[in-house]
């Protein structure tokens, strides 16, 4: 069987490890019988891990209870850059071997609900764990809006980047983030309300400076070339701008001049919200 999943931005500024927006940016798995474990990667992270220890191939050994399968993977998601590669991959891959939850498989795997949710169902989610176990739910979000992302040539792993964050926060800091959340979900419902102001957050994007100092006025760049709000995307280093369908091109091109100038190796990808999810069969293939 084969499955797809979608590419993730996670955390959109104040929604720390609560929020993920679904993008167009795909990996797909395919499972079949073998007699014996074969594993074949093409794309982004081609040949890293092709073997047992690859995430596809431990997600799948799991999932069907034996090794004797062969499993390729295609992916255009960049790998550990904060766009939720380790999600998606484990959702495909338990979708492809036939779990009967990749949600839940793929939390458990990734360890982030968000990141999985969006990969799974699509859209932008909430998501969290509720007793042990991971829930999530679609939020609003207007067809007008798409995602410019600045993706740099760095490679910063998510543990790296969490080390750095603050262990307890104030109630002022903790107020400022809920306000900046409700001023964002508002936003994404609706443009006409989307601010700036409305990505800040103090809890995390602060803090994870320090490993990419280059970001503040990356993100600064976004605005000035027309996104609605910009922020880090995950743990980064990939910064996201939330733009008009119209504009994508027109902030992209100018992203790409703000990334030269700050002689920070990268690329910057427009990418539409995928709203679907998980996808199987035919409609699984990826183009590399």
């Amino acid at each position: 069987m084969r499955a797809r999943a979608p590419a993730s931005s996670a955390n959109l500024g104040p929604g720390f490890d609560t929020l993920a927006v679904a993008l167009q940016c795909y990996v797909s798995v395919e499972v079949v019988p073998a007699s014996s474990l074969r594993v074949q990667s093409e794309g982004e992270g081609s040949g890293l891990f092709d073997d047992a220890s690859h995430l596809a191939a431990r997600v799948a050994a799991e999932v069907l209870g034996h090794d004797r399968f062969a499993v390729t993977v295609r992916s255009q998601i960049p790998v550990a850059r904060g766009l939720g590669s380790s999600a998606a991959l484990a959702a495909a891959a338990a979708a492809a071997a036939g779990a009967e939850d990749p949600f839940a498989v793929a939390t458990a795997y990734d360890g982030h609900a968000e990141n999985a949710a969006a990969s799974v169902f699509g859209g932008l989610v909430a998501a969290t764990m509720v007793e042990g176990r991971p829930m999530q739910a679609p939020l609003g979000l207007h067809d007008d809006l798409a995602f410019v992302a600045v993706v740099p040539d760095r490679n910063l792993a998510t543990p790296e980047s969490r080390r750095l964050l603050p262990e307890t926060l104030t109630r002022s800091e903790t107020v400022f983030n809920l306000g900046r959340m409700g001023l964002l979900l508002a936003g994404l419902a609706d443009p006409a309300h989307l601010i700036p102001e409305a990505t800040d957050d103090r809890i995390h994007q602060p803090a994870r400076t320090t490993l990419f100092p280059e970001a503040p006025s990356l993100l600064h760049s976004l605005v000035e070339a027309g996104a609605l709000a910009a922020s880090w995307s995950g743990a980064g280093p990939t910064l996201v701008g939330v733009v008009h369908c119209g504009l994508m091109s027109a902030v992209r091109s100018a992203a790409e001049v703000a990334l030269a100038a700050s002689g920070v190796p990268g690329r910057v990808l427009a990418l539409q919200v995928d709203r679907r999810g998980l996808v199987y069969g035919e409609d699984a293939e990826v183009s590399l």
